[in-house]
């Protein structure tokens, strides 16, 4: 595993130089665009919207619309703009990262310790672990400042990256009903239900289902058989008595 990051995490006055390897893989199959004529692979090409000629790539620059116009940016433009290229990611403070709703959280990044950093990496890994708490810093990564929260998984420090809060849309434009016309009745059985249907959290339990399928199709058809067809399942009615709908979920639940 090749790492994406080298540097340190600064917990006080103590450094803890560290290497960051991604901690996710995607599990969606790499599928490519074919001709369907002859199976050859299509390519795309940066082509001129007016002349509709293609463009060398070093004929390309990079502008931002503005007032009707393009404002070019320049190389040393990107570069004045860059945060300072520190190779730290200081603990700025430690939060509960219960409060951290997950709307914010990005991707994450396992931290190995370097030779000379283990002992303190132990220390941050075991006091994060007892305290319930995170620390929650920023870094430099492709010249692009990130922020996020280190937090402990199991044996490892785990960086993940989370969104600014200028990357989160407001939700006003939504239709929302401001006043809620929910039953005291309709209630209790809501949180009934949430009661029979808590569980620990076991994510070895949820599979992706759709690629699996998907690949037995491949499979098959590259035996020349035909692709399996799955019957849908009948579609249920429903009405306007969640009164009703929440006593059969209730039924449901207890006989299965």
């Amino acid at each position: 595993m090749r790492s994406l990051w080298n540097g340190s995490i600064g917990f006080g006055l103590v450094n803890i130089p560290v290497k960051l390897f991604s901690a996710v893989q995607n599990s969606h199959l790499d599928l490519d665009m074919l001709d369907s004529k002859d199976h050859s692979r299509i390519k795309f090409k940066r082509v001129n919207e007016n002349s509709k000629k293609e463009v060398a790539y070093d004929n390309i620059v990079k502008g931002y619309l503005l007032d009707e116009k393009y404002v070019v940016l320049e190389d040393k433009d990107f570069e004045n703009a860059s945060p300072e290229k520190t190779k730290m990611i200081e603990l700025e403070n430690f939060v509960d990262i219960h409060t951290i709703n997950p709307i914010y959280y990005e991707t994450s990044y396992y931290a190995q310790p370097e030779k000379q950093g283990k002992k303190a990496y132990a220390l941050l890994l075991n006091a994060l672990r007892k305290s319930n708490k995170a620390g929650l810093g920023r870094f430099v990564l492709r010249s692009t400042e990130n922020l996020c929260v280190i937090h402990p998984l199991d044996k490892v420090l785990v960086v993940t990256k989370i969104r600014f809060e200028e990357e989160i849309r407001p939700y006003g434009d939504l239709e929302i009903p401001v006043k809620s016309s929910v039953t005291e009745k309709e209630l209790k059985l809501g949180l009934s239900l949430i009661e029979q249907y808590t569980a620990d959290f076991d994510i070895k339990s949820f599979k992706d289902e759709y690629n699996s399928e998907l690949m037995k199709i491949i499979k098959s058809k590259a035996k020349g058989k035909k692709s399996p067809v799955r019957k849908a399942k009948p579609k249920q009615e429903t009405d306007d008595d969640l009164y009703g709908q929440l006593m059969q979920s209730l039924n449901n639940k207890k006989k299965s």
